[in-house]
């Protein structure tokens, strides 16, 4: 039998320990971004293109006839080049590798950009195949972003290319 006296220390330490926690769950409020902030997060995984290369005439007679394949394509995958501009204004470059032991995986970047609400003008360019000149996807919008608000680059090549969500 427990006595009294310790059923309402039991109570009181318990109660104390529960306002503890109910205070702390509840304040100090946490803000991850500032109020009149929004969120830009640039999140792309893409598998670069391959660099193949076209047989010549001879090189298919040497091959055996189940190999001659009119396309030579190695398994590695070309590196992707990306660039980011927010309102005419180089933001973000890089140049990403595909991953794997070969080279033959996917190559991932991520970046969060904080910017003031309002509108803003975004440009991106990228090019998964680095042996052709110039860029092969390229999205420019102008975008008006609420405070608070985060906005998605993101990539689909099913989609048409670079999107923004």
């Amino acid at each position: 039998m427990l006595k009294p006296a310790a059923i309402v220390g039991q109570v009181i330490l318990y109660g104390a320990f529960a306002a503890f926690i109910g205070y702390f769950a509840t304040a100090p409020k946490y803000r991850q971004i500032a109020d009149d902030v929004a969120l830009i997060k640039l999140s792309i995984s893409h598998l670069g293109d391959r660099e193949c290369r076209k047989r010549t005439p001879e090189e298919l007679a040497k091959l055996p006839p189940n190999m001659r394949a009119p396309l030579d394509c190695p398994r590695e995958r070309s590196d992707i080049r990306l660039e980011v501009d927010l309102d005419g204004q180089p933001a973000f470059a890089t140049v990403m590798h595909p991953t794997g032991l070969y080279k033959d995986g996917v190559s991932t970047v991520y970046k969060r950009f904080e910017v003031k609400a309002g509108s803003h003008q975004v440009a991106v360019r990228m090019s998964d195949n680095l042996t052709r000149p110039g860029f092969n996807f390229v999205k420019e919008e102008q975008i008006n972003l609420q405070p608070g608000q985060v906005m998605v680059i993101d990539f689909n090549p099913d989609r048409g290319g670079i999107f923004f969500k």
